[in-house]
């Protein structure tokens, strides 16, 4: 599998399978914010997620993939730091704020901060085309988060707190997704970053912490649902996390941080079916903006 993956870099072959793992990224990407938005404490959630996802990747990492080169253990610990701080902020935005309104303000961030920082790091640029196609993804993405907040009466007493943690959980995002893309490509074997970035990452959870965490929160959950839970929200994460850093390893970091981005349409689609938030005819065109600015940065490409 690894030097399949590797074979594909540079070739067009590699565009259509990072395009293919950026779509996919993208639904469960949603489907993992709503994991632990869902009907669990979010820090409990994101503790059950990040203890199953570090057990299953520990056999993994020390006894399968081949050990990571010297130069990636500083690497790791930088991985380490900044998804510690992501996810610090995002468990206090969705701690805070409903989710439709503080998921689209997260990714929005995102992209324009990857693309940025993409231009720095890999010398990566977008043409003329491809920045109106950012434009009109964020348009519509922030239209949705200005939309929802107008509507939504949820939790509108820490509102203005949670959008501003949000846009600092999107330019964490913007920081994570550029520089783990640094990270899978400085490694020969692209799953060695994989296994070993899920075993560190799930690290921050270790079993005192997530003890703690259930033990302080008033309203305990079973720990079989529970932990139920954080062992989907850990095959999820596998599948998305890896999906993406698969793709920027494969090509353009910006292009994959973007098609990503298209999270917000399936996010969406999920406060409505498995939420029960409401979705009208303004929402399904501002859907269909970011769907638009995905596909013009595709084709701009």
């Amino acid at each position: 599998m690894s030097q399949w993956i590797t074979s594909l870099e540079g070739t067009e072959a590699g565009h259509t399978t990072a395009l293919i793992l950026a779509i996919m990224a993208a639904f469960l990407h949603a489907l993992f914010g709503a994991l632990q938005k869902g009907r669990h404490d979010p820090w409990l959630s994101r503790g059950a997620i990040d203890l199953s996802y570090g057990l299953i990747a520990a056999p993994f990492a020390l006894f399968v993939v081949p050990w990571p080169e010297p130069h990636m253990w500083p690497i790791f610990a930088t991985v380490f730091v900044i998804h510690v701080g992501y996810k610090l902020l995002q468990g206090f935005t969705y701690s805070r704020g409903a989710y439709t309104v503080v998921y689209p303000i997260v990714r929005g961030t995102g992209p324009l901060f990857t693309v940025i920082g993409a231009y720095f790091l890999f010398g990566e640029t977008f043409n003329g085309v491809q920045w109106a196609g950012l434009a009109t993804l964020l348009a519509g993405i922030y239209g949705l988060a200005i939309y929802n907040l107008r509507t939504i009466t949820a939790q509108r007493d820490t509102m203005v707190s949670a959008m501003l943690l949000a846009i600092a959980t999107g330019l964490f995002v913007a920081l994570y997704t550029t520089y783990d893309a640094y990270g899978i490509r400085a490694t020969a074997d692209p799953f060695t970053f994989l296994a070993w970035f899920f075993f560190i990452d799930g690290l921050f959870f270790m079993p005192p912490v997530a003890g703690y965490l259930w033990w302080r929160n008033p309203d305990r959950p079973d720990l079989g649902p529970l932990m139920a839970r954080g062992v989907l929200g850990a095959f999820v994460a596998f599948f998305s996390f890896g999906a993406i850093m698969l793709a920027t390893r494969l090509d353009s970091v910006g292009e994959a941080a973007v098609l990503r981005e298209t999270s917000t349409v399936f996010a969406a689609l999920i406060g409505w079916a498995v939420l029960g938030e409401k979705v009208g005819p303004r929402r399904l065109t501002l859907m269909a903006l970011i769907a638009l600015g995905a596909v013009i940065v595709e084709m701009g490409g």
